[in-house]
């Protein structure tokens, strides 16, 4: 017998649990908002705090005899075709984390591509594992990275034989989609698991249009996050399992490891709404949302200065396998300014916030929630913006590495690096000493310098050229970039 995707267990916790008038001398301490100071709840809402119970005690009994978690969980993998799921309150950043420390051990070795997210990299240097790293596809006349090819990892595990399996991110941020299913064969014909960080793919199970979803070509572990694509709070993530080759209680066992105690049922309670909405819906939803991408999208490219990058530009040889169209990403380099001074004028005189700014491109991220008021409101901003691209054009350039200049030797594991005796110097001091941090351009969380990897000039000057121009660095010890933590000279 088929599961019931009416039901929304925790969403039917959290009513019961009002309607019996349950009263909890625990945690959380402003009990059920009566503790509250009023000018929060006059911005926040009585249902935030309505919502904020113990998960056992509070909306399951002490020994989560109700099942309600393991029966939303249960409900979310049926409806993603995988045979185990895991809900997380601390993001996809604990997820994968979780994911790779199932998968390899300190000291062992894991093919990982160079395009990951920052939070593979702090998986790497709390693990000790020695990352082997699969260089991205590199389209080296619009600078941009799509993920490693199939052929990539063949050649890594023939080169490193005892990797313990393989990581790689699709989609990206912009979009662009690996050939999961000839990655995963790669992995399997060596009895190793891939674990797909898709993070920005909660919503490809739900229409054909969309690059194939992990679990259905194959993948071991995907990761993803319900707040980005999908309709959860922040922090909601998912992290799905199948196959034999991991032990389900083993990524249990990791993922407690890493989480918090105390989690959020409200994020518990957005993804299990989120599940069951695409369930009943999802495909007219992401329907609508991709026509409505499909016409914003020309809308915009008709626009002079403006370019959207399509499957033309991301797909084929030597490029990504697949795209998503609902990261839209506006090529503006006609403009004659940079995607952050952009960015920041969008926000100043349209109080609009693209998702993605680099040094050429914005993107308007497009989900299900979007509909003609909200493009219309893009589209109006965006012609103001050329409009306006006059006033914008002094903008200093960013000194953008040829691809094979932004790789650079990983002289130390991340984690002897970062652990290490360190010292700041200034950066124009820096080339060549051994990186002591990780420094990441935000959006999209990829680092450009990892800790243990050899400093050379043509990533310095892209960085410091970078934050001249409106770069954001959050995790860099010094976010002017003037100075850099590098390893001690011994």
């Amino acid at each position: 017998m088929g599961l019931n995707h009416d039901e929304a267990p925790v969403l039917d916790a959290l009513a019961r649990y009002h309607d019996v008038d349950e009263l909890g001398f625990t945690p959380p301490g402003h009990k059920q908002a009566r503790g509250a100071d009023p000018r929060a709840r006059a911005v926040l809402g009585d249902a935030v705090f309505y919502g904020d119970v113990l998960a056992n005690g509070g909306l399951d009994d002490r020994l989560a005899r109700g099942g309600v978690l393991e029966r939303a969980e249960g409900l979310m993998a049926d409806a993603v075709h995988a045979e185990h799921t895991f809900f997380s309150t601390c993001g996809s950043s604990l997820s994968v984390k979780a994911a790779m420390l199932v998968v390899t051990c300190p000291g062992n070795r894991l093919l990982v591509g160079r395009d990951a997210h920052k939070s593979v990299i702090a998986g790497l240097i709390l693990s000790g594992v020695e990352p082997v790293w699969v260089e991205p596809q590199w389209d080296a006349e619009r600078h941009i990275a799509h993920p490693p090819s199939a052929a990539a990892y063949a050649k890594a595990f023939a080169e490193y034989p005892d990797a313990d399996g393989a990581l790689v991110t699709s989609p990206t941020p912009y979009g662009a989609a690996a050939d999961l299913a000839a990655i995963a064969d790669v992995c399997h014909r060596r009895g190793k698991p891939l674990i797909v960080d898709e993070a920005w793919g909660a919503h490809l199970p739900f229409h054909d249009d969309l690059p194939t979803w992990a679990m259905d070509a194959g993948a071991d572990i995907c990761v993803t996050s319900i707040h980005k694509m999908g309709s959860g709070l922040e922090q909601g993530s998912v992290f799905h399992l199948q196959g034999d080759l991991i032990d389900p209680a083993e990524l249990a066992s990791r993922a407690d490891l890493l989480g918090t105690t105390s989690p959020n049922v409200l994020l518990y309670a957005g993804i299990d709404a989120w599940r069951r909405q695409m369930v009943q819906r999802g495909r007219t939803l992401m329907g609508r949302a991709l026509e409505l991408a499909g016409r914003t999208r020309t809308a915009i490219e008709a626009i002079d200065g403006y370019h959207v990058n399509d499957v033309a530009d991301f797909c084929g040889p030597h490029l990504a396998a697949d795209f998503d169209p609902l990261p839209v990403v506006i090529d503006i380099s006609e403009l004659g300014t940079t995607g952050y001074r952009a960015a920041d004028w969008l926000r100043t005189h349209h109080h609009l916030d693209p998702h993605l700014a680099d040094h050429r491109r914005i993107s308007a991220q497009l989900t299900h929630a979007d509909d003609q008021a909200t493009t219309t409101r893009l589209l109006s901003s965006l012609r103001d913006l050329a409009d306006h691209a006059d006033s914008l054009r002094d903008a200093p350039q960013v000194a953008v590495p040829a691809p094979a200049d932004l790789r650079m030797e990983q002289a130390q594991l991340p984690r002897d690096a970062y652990f290490s005796r360190h010292e700041t110097v200034l950066v124009v001091e820096a080339c060549d000493r051994i990186a002591a941090e990780m420094i990441t351009p935000y959006p999209p969380g990829i680092p450009a310098v990892l800790p243990g990897e050899r400093l050379t000039e043509p990533v310095l000057r892209y960085l410091t050229s970078g934050v001249a121009t409106g770069m954001f660095l959050p995790d860099a010890a010094d976010q002017r970039f003037k100075t850099i933590r590098v390893v001690a000279d011994h």
